[in-house]
């Protein structure tokens, strides 16, 4: 069930409108249906068979989506680094075109509908998967997963991660685009028959009707709603209780799903202090920030004193490393006396060594550092800079990052004294863009992790849509994990998290606000988490088979044009 060839022009203008279809599909527009007719459209914009040309549509289409999608970068740095990585994201879907040309060549694949677009999938979420592991450990940023945050589909993330969601994605995506092209070719055939000729039905099957075609759309469109449905039937974590709740005081607190808590519950307060200014000069002052963080907890301190496990600041609530700073340690000290909870701060270490760690401190009074996590994936060009000396050819923003961040080696969790006395509790701390990476997050329920915890820091992005769709990573893989999530943000957006993926709370952007959260602590492991690395392994094994297929079926269907072409020897 191959599509008729579109033109070159056509398959240039279904690349860029299709790239900027997809955009539209995360935050901070969400219009998550717009990934599959997306998908549909990239599906289209391929159907030339050369390898080229279709490298060429998938760069196109790579540049249309992740341009829009990554205007952060422009926000926090300048033009040339949002290009550059724009661009390279977007040769993993040029490879992507040119793998695809390949695949279909494949003899099974031949006039099989459902097997084109199983085959699609697997490879469009293989170059996925492996666009978030290289190069220098992977951006996982615009996987078609992280759209579907509040959507039937999504929930399947609880299934198979991010993985499943993507490939149920693609999956849907191709067979609209199946039903579109059967619904063409009936047109053509009525059309055809009605003028007494006997047109093709443009790539489809000889001999076909206007009826079996609308058969077949009919056949193709149901399936990929179910695809897109069918994850409602799995049995999610869902809460009766989740949502705002007032105290008998008069406070509004929020219930993160207490009632789905197999080892009681933790109670978390959370600040975000805001900045004075928006973007690249945020942290110009850096005792501001500091100090706005101490006041929210002292406000938090006002009603909830000795009421609170914890108080979660974000990412770099404290620039200054509290270890080697007495004055910071001093107004620590205080606002967790304050408070009656310890604090988890985010930090910068400087060891003599060189470098420098972005940390979680858990910070208790009297006692200092009692709990610690250093961020294991820092972040490329952002936090460290690989190939220093070539890029400061190509812009100087480089030497914004004068001293390079080192990965942390600990697991990624921090354990909590319960109040109470009831001994720890196990907190999942993943920082900023380790939200985007699933083994991080896995490891961290691995390790005992009962809630998640992501500290960030969105500040030097602005007014753009970063906070947003890092807030949907949160959202799945809070479905993905089964666990209450809390993601803190200096300057929001900052949230609170069920563990079927619902916001009860949500911040706004560039306001410094407080809420306190009851979260419930899980110990169950959802078959995501069980799954591991496997469901990345296998769809990148069947996409390196596919491939494999489809060389060999379009030399062997070379060979035999060439055979046939050949003259007949007569004797």
């Amino acid at each position: 069930m191959r599509l008729p060839e579109p033109s070159r022009l056509l398959s240039l203008f279904l690349a860029v409108a299709g790239g900027l279809l997809l955009w539209t599909a995360f935050p901070d527009a969400g219009v998550w249906p717009a990934a599959f007719v997306a998908v549909a459209v990239l599906y289209w914009s391929l159907g030339r068979d050369g390898a080229w040309w279709n490298f060429l549509i998938g760069f196109l289409f790579g540049l249309a989506f992740f341009l829009p999608h990554l205007w952060w970068a422009h926000e926090s740095t300048e033009t040339a680094p949002w290009i550059a990585m724009s661009a390279v994201e977007a040769l993993f879907l040029a490879a992507f075109g040119a793998g695809w040309t390949w695949v279909r060549r494949a003899r099974f694949l031949r006039r099989r509908g459902w097997r084109l677009a199983a085959a699609f999938s697997v490879l469009f979420v293989a170059v996925e998967q492996w666009r978030a592991e290289i190069p220098f450990g992977g951006f996982p940023w615009g996987r078609l997963a992280w759209a579907m945050a509040g959507t039937p589909t999504g929930r399947a993330a609880w299934l198979g991660g991010t993985v499943a969601v993507s490939l149920l994605v693609a999956f849907a995506g191709v067979l609209l685009a199946l039903a579109v092209a059967s619904l063409v070719r009936a047109a053509r055939l009525r059309t055809s028959r009605a003028d007494g000729g006997t047109a093709s039905s443009g790539g489809g099957p000889r001999h076909s009707t206007p009826g079996r075609e609308a058969r077949r759309a009919a056949g193709a469109l149901a399936l990929g709603v179910a695809v897109a449905v069918v994850p409602l039937v799995l049995p999610l974590a869902t809460s009766a209780s989740a949502g705002p709740v007032e105290t008998p005081e008069g406070d509004e607190v929020y219930d993160a799903g207490s009632d789905l808590a197999e080892e009681g519950t933790l109670w978390v307060g959370a600040v975000q202090g805001n900045v004075g200014e928006p973007g690249l000069g945020a942290f110009a002052n850096r005792a501001e920030v500091l100090n706005n963080h101490l006041d929210g907890t002292y406000t938090l301190a006002e009603d909830f004193a000795g009421e609170l496990d914890v108080v979660l600041w974000p990412e770099n609530g404290s620039d200054l490393d509290p270890q080697t700073t007495p004055d910071v340690a001093r107004g620590l000290d205080a606002a967790a006396t304050a408070v009656g909870a310890p604090i988890l701060v985010g930090a910068q270490e400087f060891p003599e060594s060189g470098g420098r760690y972005n940390v979680s401190l858990l910070w208790q009074a009297g006692n200092g550092v009692i709990g610690r996590y250093a961020k294991q994936h820092p972040a490329p060009f952002g936090e460290y800079i690989p190939m220093r000396s070539f890029l400061r050819l190509l812009s100087d923003q480089v030497d914004r990052v004068t001293t390079d961040m080192i990965a942390g080696v600990n697991p990624p969790v921090v354990d909590v004294p319960s109040r109470l006395g009831q001994g720890d509790y196990r907190m999942g701390v993943i920082i900023c863009f380790e939200v985007a990476y699933d083994e991080i997050i896995r490891d961290a329920v691995l390790e005992g992790a009962q809630v998640l915890v992501v500290p960030t820091n969105n500040a030097s992005f602005g007014f753009t849509a970063e906070s947003t769709q890092q807030l949907a990573m949160s959202r799945m893989q809070a479905i993905t994990t089964g666990r209450a999530t809390v993601q803190i943000s200096t300057v929001g957006v900052s949230g609170v998290i069920t563990p079927d993926g619902t916001v009860v709370r949500r911040t706004g952007l560039f306001t410094d606000d407080e809420f306190v959260a009851n979260l419930p602590l899980r110990s169950s492991v959802t078959p995501a988490v069980a799954a591991g690395y496997w469901p990345g392994w296998v769809v990148g094994g069947l996409a390196v088979l596919l491939v494999g297929a489809g060389v060999v079926g379009g030399v062997g269907a070379r060979r035999r044009v060439r055979a046939q072409a050949a003259p007949v020897e007569t004797r």
